[in-house]
C-alpha cells in the first residue's frame, strides 16, 4: 500500500489503473469506514481512500481543531483491508489558493443538517468533486449514516454528469445500536450509556409507522419531547421521502426517519429506511 500526498503524484500513480473503487474519509476510522472499503474492494480493482479533514464543511464554532487526526493507525486498518492507495494531502496541497469556486448542492442543503450547519454541504459537494476529479474513480462509497451527504453526493454525481457510480453502504452500529461515529469518542461514559437510545427511538418510531401510525408530524414532535426530556439538545427529527428527502405526500411508501440531537457537547446523527406495504 502506498501513501500519497502530493496530487501529482497521485495521478502519475493512478494513471493506467481501472476499475478505480474510491472511499473518501476524514481519518480517524472506525469499522464503518473499513466495512466502506470493503463494499469498495467488491465493486472495484483498485481501491484509493483517502483521508482528509475538510476545513470548507465545518463552521465557525464547530470542531475542526479538535477533530481527531490518526493518520498512523488509519494507514494501518486501511493496510490490513487491503486498500491500494492512501490519499493523504495537506490543506495547503488540495486548496493551493482559497477555494472560491464551489459546487452548489440542491436546496435540500439547506434543511435538516443544513439549517444547523449553515454551508456544510457546498464544502461537502466541493471537496467531493475535487476529490472526483483528482482520483478519476469509476465508484465511490459513501456510508447511509450520513444520509443526507448520501443524498447530496448522489445530486452532485448526477447533474454534473460525472462518471461515477456511487454507492452507499448501510450504517454499522455498535451491539447497543447506536451508530459507529469518530464523534463518540467525545462522550462521556454516562453520555454513551444514553447515546444508544437514539436509535431505539428511531426503532420505535418505524415500529409505530408500520403498524399504521400515519401522523408524521405528531410522531416527530413525540420524539423531540422525548428526546429533551432525557437531556438531549434536538436539532431535529423528522420523516422524509427516501427519493429526494421532501416531507412525505399522502399515501408516500419509501420513507426514511432521520435525526440529529446533541449529548452535551457531541453533535449525533442517525436514520432508518421506513418501506410501508401499499
Amino acid at each position: 500500500m502506498q501513501v500519497i500526498a502530493a496530487v501529482a503524484e497521485l495521478r502519475q500513480r493512478l494513471r493506467g489503473e481501472t476499475g478505480i473503487a474510491f472511499v473518501p474519509t476524514m481519518g480517524n476510522l472506525h469499522e464503518g469506514h473499513l466495512d466502506l472499503v470493503r463494499i469498495a474492494r467488491q465493486h472495484g480493482k483498485f481501491v484509493v481512500a483517502s483521508i482528509f479533514v475538510n476545513p470548507l464543511q465545518f463552521g465557525a464554532n464547530e470542531d475542526l481543531a479538535s477533530y481527531p487526526r490518526t493518520l498512523q493507525q488509519d494507514c494501518e486498518k486501511l493496510q490490513q483491508c487491503g486498500v491500494d492507495v492512501v490519499f493523504a494531502p495537506s490543506e495547503r496541497e488540495l486548496y493551493p489558493q482559497p477555494q472560491q469556486v464551489t459546487v452548489e448542492p440542491p436546496p435540500i442543503a439547506n434543511e435538516l443538517c443544513g439549517a444547523f450547519r449553515p454551508g456544510h454541504f457546498r464544502g461537502v459537494a466541493t471537496v467531493v468533486l475535487k476529490l472526483f476529479n483528482i482520483v478519476q474513480p469509476q465508484v465511490a462509497v459513501f456510508g447511509k449514516k450520513d444520509y443526507q451527504q448520501l443524498y447530496v453526493v448522489r445530486q452532485v454525481a448526477a447533474q454534473l454528469n460525472l462518471p461515477v457510480e456511487i454507492i452507499g453502504g448501510e450504517t454499522v452500529r455498535a451491539p447497543d445500536g447506536l451508530a459507529l461515529s469518530s464523534r463518540n469518542q467525545y462522550l462521556s461514559a454516562p453520555e454513551r450509556t444514553e447515546a444508544a437510545f437514539l436509535h431505539q427511538m428511531l426503532a420505535g418510531m418505524r415500529q409505530q409507522m408500520l403498524e399504521g401510525a400515519s401522523d408524521f408530524a405528531g410522531l416527530e414532535r413525540q420524539a423531540a419531547q422525548t428526546l429533551t426530556g432525557r437531556g438531549w439538545q434536538v436539532d431535529y427529527v423528522a420523516v422524509r421521502t427516501h427519493a429526494d428527502l421532501a416531507p412525505p405526500e399522502a399515501g408516500a411508501r419509501s420513507l426514511v426517519i432521520l435525526a440529529a440531537a446533541r449529548l452535551g457537547k457531541t453533535r449525533l446523527i442517525d436514520n432508518l429506511e421506513v418501506c410501508l406495504e401499499g
